[in-house]
C-alpha cells in the first residue's frame, strides 16, 4: 500500500503553484506595427525559442518530483500485528545520601554501594521485560523524572546508568548549601511516578519504589500519594534496602586516604509496608543483592495486559529515482535557459 513518510513536504506545492502562475501568466504581449504582414517570413520561430517555450515547462516537472521525492513515497512490503504482554512499570529509585552504603557489596567486599547494586539489577529486570513501557523516577530532597514510559529500553538503561548520587556543595565558608538534595522525599517521589502512568496504553500499570530511608522531606506525604496511586489503580510494589543497623560508607581520613567507617542507618520499614497494602502491592525487604535479586524476580513474574501492537518490518523506498530525474531536468532547464535566452527563467 502506497504511503508518505514525510507529507508535509507537500506545503511546498504552494510556492511552487505561485512559480507556475508566474511563469504562464497572461499579460499584454509586446509587439511591432507592420502593415505589409504579407512580406514576413512563413517561420519567424527558430528552434532556439521553441526549445525556449518549453523550459518553463520543463523546469516545473522537474521541481515537483523533487518535491514528491522530499515527501518520501513508499510502499510497505510487510505488515505484522502482533499482540504481546505488557504492563507500564515506572521505576521510582532513591537516591539520598543514604544510598551510598556499602552493605550490597559482594560478601567480604566494600566494591558497592547501594545504588550501584540497584542498577546492576534493575538493568537486568529491564532486559527481562523487552515488551513492556517503562519509564523511570528519582528522588532525593525532590523527584526528577529521568526517562519517561519507553519501549526503547536501550536508551532507558543508558539513562538509568547515568544516575549518581547527589553531592553536597558548600560555600567559601564551608557550610553546605544543598542539604535538602540528600534527603528523601518518598512522597514526592511516588506522587511522580503516578503521574507519568496516568496516560499510560497498558490496562496494569505498576511503581516499584525502591528506598533505603524514611521520608524526611518533600511536599506530598507518602500516604498522599499511595491514596493517589490506589484512585488510579496503580500497585506500588516497595522494596525496602537496609535497616536500622550500623552500615559501612567510604570517607577519607585527615590525610585524605580512602577508609570504610560506619555510620548508623534509619529506616521506616512500615511507610513502605503501608503503601503497598493500600495500593495492592506487596512489599519486600532487602538485606543483601540476593534478596534484591529475588525481589526483581518475584515482581517480573506479575500479570499483564495484552495489547495489539502493529509493526511495519520494511518498506521499498521510492524518492531516489524521482529525486534524480528531478534535479535533472531542473538543472537542465536552468542551463539550457541560461545558454539560449541569457536570462533566468
Amino acid at each position: 500500500m502506497p504511503s508518505f513518510a514525510t507529507p508535509l513536504a507537500f506545503i511546498l506545492l504552494l510556492p511552487w503553484g505561485g512559480a507556475a502562475w508566474r511563469l504562464y501568466r497572461s499579460g499584454r504581449k509586446a509587439g511591432v506595427l507592420f502593415a505589409a504582414a504579407s512580406r514576413l517570413p512563413l517561420k519567424t520561430a527558430g528552434w532556439r525559442v521553441a526549445i525556449a517555450r518549453l523550459l518553463p515547462l520543463l523546469f516545473l516537472v522537474g521541481t515537483l518530483l523533487m518535491i514528491i521525492a522530499a515527501a518520501r513515497p513508499r510502499t510497505t512490503l510487510s505488515r505484522v500485528n502482533r499482540t504481546i504482554d505488557a504492563i507500564a512499570i515506572e521505576m521510582v529509585v532513591d537516591v539520598s545520601g543514604s544510598m551510598e552504603a556499602l552493605d550490597l557489596s559482594p560478601k567480604g567486599t566494600f566494591t558497592k554501594t547501594r545504588l550501584d547494586a540497584v542498577k546492576e539489577m534493575f538493568v537486568t529486570f529491564v532486559d527481562a521485560r523487552p515488551d513492556d513501557l517503562i519509564g523511570l523516577v528519582t528522588f532525593g530532597g525532590y523527584a526528577s523524572t529521568r526517562a519517561p514510559l519507553t519501549a526503547d529500553h536501550r536508551a532507558l538503561i543508558h539513562v538509568l546508568k547515568g544516575v549518581e548520587i547527589p553531592r553536597n556543595r558548600v560555600d567559601e565558608s564551608g557550610r553546605v548549601i544543598d542539604q535538602e538534595e540528600t534527603l528523601t522525599a518518598i512522597g514526592d517521589g511516588l506522587a511522580t511516578g503516578v503521574a507519568r502512568l496516568v496516560d499510560a496504553e497498558p490496562k496494569t500499570r505498576i511503581i516499584i519504589l525502591l528506598s533505603d530511608g524514611e521520608s524526611n522531606t518533600g511536599i506530598i506525604t507518602p500516604e498522599q500519594a499511595a491514596e493517589a496511586a490506589a484512585k488510579m489503580n496503580i500497585k506500588v510494589y516497595t522494596i525496602g534496602v537496609g535497616s536500622n543497623n550500623r552500615a559501612p560508607f567510604k570517607t577519607r581520613d585527615m590525610l585524605g586516604r580512602e577508609v570504610i567507617s560506619y555510620a548508623d542507618m534509619s529506616f521506616d520499614e512500615s511507610q513502605l509496608k503501608s503503601i503497598a497494602a493500600k495500593t495492592g502491592g506487596r512489599y519486600f525487604g532487602v538485606r543483601d543483592n540476593d534478596g534484591l535479586k529475588t525481589a526483581l524476580e518475584e515482581i517480573s513474574s506479575l500479570e499483564t495486559t495484552r495489547i495489539e501492537r502493529q509493526i511495519h518490518e520494511r518498506y521499498d523506498e521510492h524518492f531516489a529515482a524521482l529525486l534524480l530525474w528531478g534535479a535533472l531536468m531542473t538543472a537542465c532547464a536552468l542551463t539550457l535557459n541560461m545558454h539560449l535566452t541569457r536570462r533566468m527563467l
